[in-house]
């Protein structure tokens, strides 16, 4: 049976009736929803550093940066705590009862290290021992967190981990601006950028979860993100190239999983039916050669990345767009 799920984030500020949408809409493989629109605690690096273990980190006006030795979070890092808590009191709340499958988020090693200023300033990538330390306090972090989601929603199973990574592709190209904005930071070598996923991906498996790893941005690569140990490849279909489909249609072939990011991001000015999208993905099947029964509980259909910029109704709709794709699979 084809899956539908969300990517993550959505609009809005109230994470009561986000949770209560995302249960109503995607009721086979609901996930934790993330509103950024709350500020800086709640965006994706914000998030993830409220799970790191064990590092302590403060809001500067050019972004997130770790403290040093013996250093308290500063207010914006407790809040980002406060507010990751009180997400998952609502999820509790919602998914009293519940046995099914439940999906949580996180942003991954690279795209930490690419966000987060060192102590003394410019981006942890700059710095091998300092981008090794947030990626293992990552990985203790999710292991503590999983354990908490498992705790509250104790008929979740399979509990999917989704490592969050759309700035792998500029780390790996040495796309990532210094701190002057004048040059690049260098490229980091493949062994270590799958070493630090692998990492992350071990503490999820460790932790009874099957991790995922999602990344919307063109040229991300997805062999690097199997390799490293995810499960599964969640992407936006619309930026794919063709050697990428390719790695899609092995890594359903070989028995992992695969989320399309079908239906789009913001309010479009025609929407797509159901039967158009569901046309799509056959499409996409047969020129893989893939028989649809054979890969359909391997397949999940989702909203592009983006969500959080669309309207509420629009977000809702996506969502039961995705459903309905999924059912007609």
């Amino acid at each position: 049976m084809t899956l539908a799920t969300g990517v993550g984030s959505l609009p809005g500020t109230d994470i009561t009736e986000a949770v209560r949408l995302v249960v109503g809409e995607l009721p086979d493989l609901p996930h934790l929803p993330e509103l950024p629109e709350r500020g800086a605690g709640a965006h994706m690096t914000g998030r993830a550093l409220a799970v790191v273990a064990d590092l302590s980190a403060d809001l500067q006006p050019a972004g997130w940066r770790l403290g040093g030795p013996g250093a308290a979070s500063g207010i914006d890092h407790r809040r980002a705590r406060s507010l990751l808590a009180q997400d998952l009191d609502s999820l509790e709340e919602a998914l009293q009862g519940y046995q099914g499958h439940l999906k949580v988020q996180v942003a991954g090693p690279w795209t930490l290290a690419a966000t987060v200023e060192r102590p003394r300033g410019d981006k942890v990538l700059a710095d091998h021992g300092a981008r090794r330390d947030l990626a293992q306090a990552l990985a203790e972090g999710v292991r503590t967190h999983l354990a908490d989601v498992r705790r509250r929603v104790t008929g979740a199973g399979p509990l999917v981990l989704q490592v969050d990574e759309p700035a792998l592709a500029a780390v790996m190209r040495a796309q990532v601006p210094t701190a002057s904005g004048f040059g690049r930071h260098r490229s980091v070598d493949l062994h270590e950028l799958s070493e630090h996923l692998g990492w992350v991906f071990a503490a999820a498996v460790e932790s009874g979860a099957e991790p995922w790893a999602h990344a919307c941005a063109p040229g991300t690569p997805l062999d690097l993100l199997r390799g490293a140990g995810a499960r599964g490849l969640s992407v936006d279909f619309s930026v794919l190239t063709a050697a990428e489909h390719d790695v899609l249609g092995e890594t359903l072939d070989a028995g992992d999983g695969v989320a399309l990011g079908l239906v789009p991001a913001v309010d479009p000015a025609s929407p797509p039916t159901d039967g158009a999208l569901t046309d799509q993905v056959l499409s996409w099947l047969d020129q893989l050669g893939l028989d649809p029964d054979a890969v359909s509980q391997r397949l999940l259909v989702t909203p592009a990345c983006g969500l959080a910029g669309a309207s509420p109704d629009w977000a809702r709709r996506a969502m039961a767009l995705c459903r309905e794709v999924a059912k007609n699979l």
